[in-house]
């Protein structure tokens, strides 16, 4: 996707398909990541950009190993 705003789009458009095929695994894995795609951009208003899920992780969970950035 090219921006956030057509992530959270295509997300909501695939929870519509995923709750009227009866498919409760894929409603629950698109609702996460649509709340984390909405939370992002509420944070980050300024910025249309689609973040990676590595980006939508870090900004949930800043103190992960997995999240650290070191400064030479």
């Amino acid at each position: 996707m090219k921006s956030i705003d057509e992530h959270i789009k295509k997300d909501q458009t695939d929870l519509e398909s995923a709750k009227a095929e009866g498919n409760d695994a894929k409603v629950r894995h698109i609702s996460e990541e649509l709340e984390s795609l909405q939370e992002y951009k509420k944070e980050h208003p300024e910025d249309s950009h689609d973040p990676t899920p590595l980006e939508l992780y870090c900004e949930a969970n800043p103190e992960a190993d997995e999240c650290r950035v070191y400064d030479d």
